[in-house]
């Protein structure tokens, strides 16, 4: 969105400047024809938020410019959220609003800061002046990196359970040719459209954009190009995105504490315990957290999602289709057996024989059928998924603590709450029951249960 009001801005700033000498005020002139050229492109693209967000920050800078006023300042990024939050209200809990407005939180905050002490003097010779604009650019462009990387991160790790290490390599390499080659392609290419001279610049685009590829993918292969993270919950980024908003709009020595925010977070991220037993919303997929370390998985049907998501949330390198991820459990055509670091066994039950002694036995039973009412173990069986969803369980002190992707009260226009004939006391650890009750459902299980 800036390169393309950007170009529009400077060409027309500077073929109006080649107009007789007067008092017209072609800088805002050009202005508005960037603002119009953004609006097209807003269109062009989609709309997405994060065309949004830089659709709302240019125009705002565009129309100080046109009424000679500050542009980029917080309060345009306050604007620009705001704006967001009204047309789509929704799109807080969504990456691209998240990366979008902290990377740009931090690229503002950060100019207002220091980048601003870089600009040019006028009176620097010529030759002084050029290579201080080429030195300039290149710092101004790592340091940009830097901010956005470091304002993402957090964002990236709870998302996608990666962090790139190396972004800021792969800026360097791909923005000067977006900025120069590929957006200014682009723009000729519209240009050239209605007279049927276009193909030549969508051809130059391309190969622009390939290029871009290319980068990534080598970049993508370098030793240590991802980091993977392990899964955490909404406290440590809620704590980060605190951290980090104190760190970009407050200004005095106080604006530190945002850092020590931020650590806290990164260090309760660190600390979130990892699940032990995994079970899909569909009861075909489970995973059992062996005495290794790591997740064994069993799928029963064709669809791996809910494998690779357990992967990527366990920081596992491993793919969806790796052989060995059902090592550490035991099959046989009645159920298979996993064990867990602690020795609790984890029974999954396919033939309704196999019950009387998992039963007996496990210390939880997982089974697509409905499980005995006597059962012993602690029981997650289609009653159960069905109603909770995704479930993951939590071993720990000898008790169960356990995660439903649709906890208890949870009621939203898309996913109704559903209520079941009778409400069963809260049960405790796994324990036998009477054969009166029924088995226990998730949403009768407190936090620790």
């Amino acid at each position: 969105m800036v390169v393309v009001s950007g170009i529009v801005f400077v060409v027309l700033r500077a073929l109006l400047a080649l107009c007789p000498p007067g008092r017209l005020p072609i800088k805002k002139w050009a202005a508005f024809a960037a603002l119009g050229a953004a609006t097209f492109y807003l269109l062009l693209s989609g709309a997405e938020v994060a065309t949004q967000r830089s659709y709302i920050m240019v125009a705002i800078v565009l129309i100080g410019v046109m009424v000679d006023r500050p542009t980029l300042t917080l309060r345009t990024l306050t604007v620009a959220a705001l704006a967001v939050l009204l047309l789509a209200p929704e799109a807080i809990v969504h990456p691209s609003f998240q990366m979008s407005f902290a990377a740009t939180l931090a690229i503002v905050a950060g100019y207002q800061g220091g980048f601003a002490a870089m600009r040019v003097n006028a009176d620097t010779p010529l030759g002084a002046r050029l290579a201080l604009i080429g030195v300039r650019e290149i710092v101004g462009l790592v340091l940009i990196s830097l901010l956005a990387g470091f304002a993402t991160m957090l964002y990236s790790a709870y998302h996608f359970h990666r962090l790139t290490p190396y972004g800021v390599l792969t800026n360097l390499l791909t923005m000067p040719i977006v900025s120069f080659w590929v957006m200014p392609a682009g723009i000729a290419g519209v240009v050239a459209l209605p007279f049927g001279f276009d193909g030549f610049f969508w051809r130059l685009m391309g190969a622009g954009i390939e290029w871009m590829v290319a980068v990534s993918v080598w970049v993508a292969n370098l030793p240590g190009a991802v980091g993977r993270v392990t899964a955490f919950g909404t406290g440590p980024l809620l704590l980060g995105s605190a951290g980090l908003i104190v760190l970009g709009l407050l200004r005095s020595p106080l604006r530190w504490a945002g850092a020590l925010l931020v650590t806290f977070a990164v260090f309760g991220a660190i600390r979130t315990p990892l699940p032990d037993v995994l079970i899909a919303p569909d009861g075909a997929s489970f995973a059992v957290r062996t005495a290794g370390g790591r997740l064994a998985m069993l799928r029963t049907g064709s669809d791996s999602f809910a494998i690779q998501q357990w992967l990527a949330a366990d920081a596992d390198a491993r793919s969806s289709k790796d052989k060995e991820l059902p090592q550490g459990i035991r099959c046989d055509d009645a159920g298979c057996i996993g064990r867990l670091a602690d020795g609790a066994i984890v029974a999954i039950v396919r033939r309704p024989e196999a019950f009387e002694e998992d039963c007996r036995r496990a210390a939880v039973v997982v089974s697509p059928r409905t499980a005995p009412p006597d059962c012993a173990a602690l029981v997650i069986d289609r009653a159960v998924w069905q109603r909770g969803g995704a479930i993951a369980l939590h071993h720990m002190g000898g008790k169960w603590d356990i995660t439903a992707a649709r906890p208890p009260g949870f009621d939203r226009p898309w996913a109704r709450r559903q209520h079941s004939a009778e409400e069963a006391p809260a049960s405790a650890a796994p324990q036998r029951r009477e054969p009166r009750d029924a088995t226990p459902k998730v949403e009768d299980l407190e936090p620790g249960d």
